[in-house]
């Protein structure tokens, strides 16, 4: 098992930036795949990034494209979430996951093994 950490968050203005990270601890070197959803009320978890933990390939959804950053420090069993360009719609808590299939779908929250307990993140407009 994975336990995962996230930090970061907070309240931004529109057109701002904020970072979010995720620190792993356990089974690390199980780790395939990382990723970050989101929640907002009343709707369902999405799908943000993800990124292959040893070939450090990386897949967006469309909504996040050319704004956020996602990245990895293996050494410190990190994930980072770079946020720029904020809009009000970012809104949410953001959901770091690991998954320990290498064949996973990264857009499918099922598919993953284990999850952070979240962090907020608020775009005022």
């Amino acid at each position: 098992q994975v336990q995962l950490v996230e930090s970061g968050g907070g309240l931004v203005q529109a057109g701002g930036s904020l970072s979010v990270s995720c620190a792993a601890s356990g089974r690390t070197f199980s780790i395939q795949v990382m990723a970050w959803f989101r929640q907002a009320p009343g709707k369902e978890r999405e799908f943000v990034a993800a990124i292959r933990w040893f070939r450090g390939s990386t897949y967006y959804a469309d909504s996040v494209k050319g704004r956020f950053t996602i990245s990895r420090d293996n050494a410190k069993n990190t994930v980072y979430l770079q946020m720029n360009s904020l809009k009000p719609e970012d809104t949410a808590v953001y959901y770091c996951a690991a998954s320990r299939d290498p064949l996973i779908v990264y857009g499918l929250a099922k598919g993953y093994d284990d999850w952070g307990q979240g962090t907020q993140v608020t775009v005022s407009s």
